[in-house]
């Protein structure tokens, strides 16, 4: 490829990967998450987190099974779905998981549980060691059933 080609080329890959947003509508994504993700999987994962702000459940089992590399990542897509929670409130929440079946919440309570004991929801630098026992009591009645 020429030298010329590969300039414009470059920029405009440089251009999509600075498009990526940490944050959409008052929640955070996490760096191990935000960083495995280019464009395309960006915006997919903002998209799903305004459905779930906006209390349209079926984007709950998306977000459940949104690819996170495992790991870190999977920690911080639960930190992602425990600020919704607190965002949209636990009743609220609780009320769409009701509305799903079996399948889709399948792994939701593991996320949830890690998202509150890994998770920074209180900003002072220090992950929160919360549990779902204490901090969602209905969900988690909701979801052990």
């Amino acid at each position: 490829m020429t030298r010329i080609l590969k300039i414009p080329l470059l920029l405009i890959l440089l251009t999509f990967n600075s498009c990526k947003q940490k944050e959409t509508n008052g929640i955070e994504i996490a760096e191990t998450l935000y960083v495995h993700q280019d464009y395309e999987t960006n915006k997919e994962l903002r998209k799903l987190i305004k459905e779930a702000l906006d209390q349209n459940e079926k984007a709950i089992p998306k977000l459940t099974s949104f690819p996170c590399g495992g790991g870190a990542g999977c920690y911080d897509l639960g930190f992602v779905l425990t600020q919704i929670i607190y965002l949209i409130g636990e009743n609220n929440f609780n009320q769409m998981v009701l509305r799903l079946n079996t399948n889709e919440i399948k792994g939701l309570r593991s996320l949830i549980r890690a998202g509150l004991e890994y998770g920074d929801h209180n900003n002072d630098g220090k992950v929160d060691d919360r549990t779902i026992e204490k901090e969602f009591p209905i969900l988690n009645t909701t979801l052990k059933e």
